[in-house]
């Protein structure tokens, strides 16, 4: 009969703080490695469509402007190709406002980002608050940029750092 030897600090996770426990991620690394690419272009993504969504809300609110595509001038009845026109009263008609265009689609993006923050999240078994630090680079301007290297670099790091720990199949 073989004789249970306790742990030594030898054998413990070198990553894992001085907790003393095995880090475990709750997937592979390339399951890892994939959450971690979609993550970082949902980031950028979502980013940039808010700040198309900050420069269209200050056109909108600052100058009572908004973007159209396409569309009849109201005031001549000569076609309207793109740019701006007033907002009130309607200065285009049967046009594409792309002002709410955008506003659209940064909301579905952020839906998606938000599933890639998820993702990310339960993959590595992060607490919480990285989750909601997550979140909020979708809604606070050139955040998201900033969050994504952030973490970025820790991914990265904590999958150097723990080359046992996705291993789980």
């Amino acid at each position: 009969m073989i004789d249970p030897k306790p742990a030594t600090p030898s054998s413990q996770a070198s990553g894992a703080k001085g907790s003393g426990k095995k880090r475990r991620f709750g997937g592979t690394e390339a399951q890892i490695r994939s959450a971690l690419k979609f993550y970082k272009v949902m980031a950028y993504l979502t980013g940039t469509m808010l700040l198309l969504l900050c420069a269209e809300l200050v056109a909108r609110y600052g100058f009572g402007q908004y973007l159209f595509a396409g569309g009849t001038s109201a005031l001549t009845g000569q076609p309207f190709g793109f740019g701006f026109a007033d907002a009130e009263p309607p200065a285009v008609l049967n046009g594409v406002n792309v002002s709410v265009t955008v506003l659209i689609v940064h909301g579905w993006m952020y839906v998606v980002y938000l599933i890639s923050n998820f993702r990310l999240w339960s993959l590595l078994r992060w607490p919480f608050l990285k989750l909601v630090l997550l979140a909020l680079g979708g809604v606070v301007p050139f955040l998201s940029f900033i969050v994504e290297k952030k973490f970025h670099a820790e991914v990265e790091a904590e999958l150097a750092a723990n080359p046992q720990a996705p291993q789980r199949y």
